[in-house]
């Protein structure tokens, strides 16, 4: 492991030494220059927090640098707050281009900042977003710059677009269909082990809120426990899953049960419990699987009801948007693995016209995106820049 002997006070300004390190000392697939604004983006993108509803600064400074570059900048506000902005950039006149490129600026919590290490045969740069998803947004930017400079591609043939919000149900992305974008090919930027994403899972998420009547909990009997309430629901939820549809493609339809909590204390009968459910649909769609889940918690909860109180509500179940069934995604360029995931993204959320192309390609691994030890190594960065290359002038030509 590289070590230095003094840290500078700025964090930042000991990664940038660090990264120069790092080009100076290992054999870079890309050349020295570009390699180098690889990884100072890439660590600028990183060092920015921007945990989902806390997007300005990323989206300020990605802005003002893809200016500082020429490009043409629109901001977008996501649902009215001027805090939360989409960005949509084009290096020449045409903000409407045949080739869309894009990802998600936003990460989720909590922030952990930006390292970089190396030994003798690898560099590897951790911290939130260094997979998911700035690598991603790293590397489209530098090939596209690429690929301009080596006049490969005309300026009007390309757009970019980064949005907020993918990670807490792609508000940012909705709001982008506002912007009347009508491209014939879209890039999307997500880790997928440097291969082509031949489809991703659909998605349901929603708050399941009981209701009780709060008590003694030594008269336990002159109330109703919200608690018990959303257990009995929960495990009616954990049955249904063995119940729901799979393929043969994305396998088994799964249901996670995120976020708990309930009651005030140890010795009050809960008024109030709830829980945050994430369904990840194998197959099948959001309306069928939501009318399941409402039957099965009805039934489950309908021992709490008193005489004469029979139409008072146990339970409510607030769907985070429609959700979305299995998406299948176009994988049809040749030297690429393949791969099926099961995470969502913001593909769904963004409409489709009729013949459009969508690909999905990131570098880095999922699995340990979200995690406390995010990490991609430099080597991986450097074939996204190159694979995305190979996309870009496959979508155009």
């Amino acid at each position: 492991m590289f070590v230095l002997a003094r840290r500078p006070a700025s964090w930042m300004n000991w990664a940038g030494a660090l990264a120069d390190h790092v080009i100076v000392s290992r054999v870079p697939s890309l050349a020295p220059r570009i390699c180098k604004e690889l990884i100072s983006l890439h660590r600028h993108l990183i060092s920015t927090e921007s945990i989902s509803g806390n997007e300005y600064d990323v989206g300020k400074w990605l802005s003002k640098h893809l200016k500082h570059e020429g490009w043409a900048i629109e901001t977008q506000m996501v649902n009215g707050d001027k805090s939360r902005l989409n960005i949509l950039a084009y290096p020449g006149k045409v903000r409407n281009a045949d080739l869309l490129i894009s990802s998600h600026i936003d990460t989720v919590p909590p922030f952990y900042p930006y390292k970089i290490q190396s030994n003798d045969s690898e560099t590897i740069i951790s911290g939130r977003g260094s997979v998911d998803a700035k690598a991603s947004v790293a590397a489209q930017i530098i090939a596209t710059k690429k690929l301009l400079a080596e006049k490969k591609l005309k300026p009007d043939d390309v757009a970019l677009l980064y949005v907020v919000g993918e990670e807490v149900h792609g508000d940012g992305m909705r709001a982008a269909n506002a912007l009347k974008l009508t491209p014939k090919t879209i890039i999307f930027g997500e880790p997928t082990e440097g291969k082509l994403a031949t489809g991703h899972k659909g998605m349901l998420g929603f708050t399941l809120n009981a209701f009780g009547k709060a008590a003694h909990s030594g008269y336990p009997w002159l109330g109703r426990s919200a608690n018990e309430v959303l257990v009995k629901a929960l495990t009616a939820l954990m049955q249904l899953s063995l119940e729901l549809p799979k393929s043969e493609k994305y396998g088994f339809t799964t249901i996670n049960l995120g976020k708990i909590e309930g009651g005030v204390a140890g010795n009050v009968v809960a008024q109030n419990a709830s829980a945050q459910i994430a369904i990840r649909i194998a197959a099948g769609t959001p309306d069928e699987i939501g009318k399941r889940v409402q039957e099965v918690i009805k039934a489950a909860t309908n021992e709490f009801k008193t005489p004469g109180h029979e139409d008072e509500e146990m339970f409510e179940i607030v769907f985070a948007g429609k959700g979305y069934a299995p998406v299948d995604i176009d994988h049809d360029v040749e030297g690429f693995g393949t791969i099926t995931v099961n995470y969502g993204t913001d593909i769904p959320n963004l409409d489709k016209l009729d013949g459009q192309k969508r690909y999905l390609y990131g570098p880095g691994s999922i699995l340990v995106a979200h995690s406390d030890h995010e990490a991609i190594t430099l080597s991986d960065l450097e074939t996204a820049v190159k694979d995305y290359e190979k996309l870009i002038l496959h979508s155009l030509s």
